[in-house]
């Protein structure tokens, strides 16, 4: 199963595979994403899906270096896709990594996580976080 298996990893500020095959960002990557302070950010939304468009179980994720202005949680959700490569329709479980920047930061904060997949495969990634916004949540003049 391991070698039909595809990890599809889907960055907020864009989509983008990132997996075994071809289109695979590499590791060690800069990921810039920009969020508000005080919100939480889609950074990654991590899923395994089969060539045969079965899915498989999901990777490990573990935060490697933390933020020194914000957090990072992981939620369970689902993703939907359709026309993805030969899976017409699917639903997939999935893993959703957020940031969520302190509420009166403004700036660049930066993170690792590490993607550890089925078979133990493991991959880095670094996200850089521009953020920026009205901290007190009013109308800036």
């Amino acid at each position: 199963m391991l070698a039909i298996s595809r990890f599809f990893v889907f960055p907020a500020a864009f989509l983008c595979l990132s997996g075994f095959f071809a289109l695979a960002q590499t590791d060690n990557a800069v990921r810039d994403i920009k969020a508000a302070p005080g919100k939480d950010t889609r950074v990654g939304v991590y899923t395994n899906i089969a060539a045969d468009c079965t899915t498989g179980p999901l990777p490990s994720i573990r935060l490697a270096v933390a933020p020194a202005h914000g957090t990072v949680h992981v939620r369970r959700g689902s993703l939907k896709a359709t026309n993805f490569k030969q899976c017409l329709a699917i639903e997939a479980p999935a893993l959703i990594a957020l940031y969520h920047a302190a509420d009166n930061f403004n700036g660049t904060d930066e993170f690792d996580l590490e993607i550890i997949f089925a078979g133990g495969r493991k991959q880095m990634q670094h996200f850089r976080v521009n953020v920026a916004g009205n901290p007190a949540g009013g109308q800036g003049i």
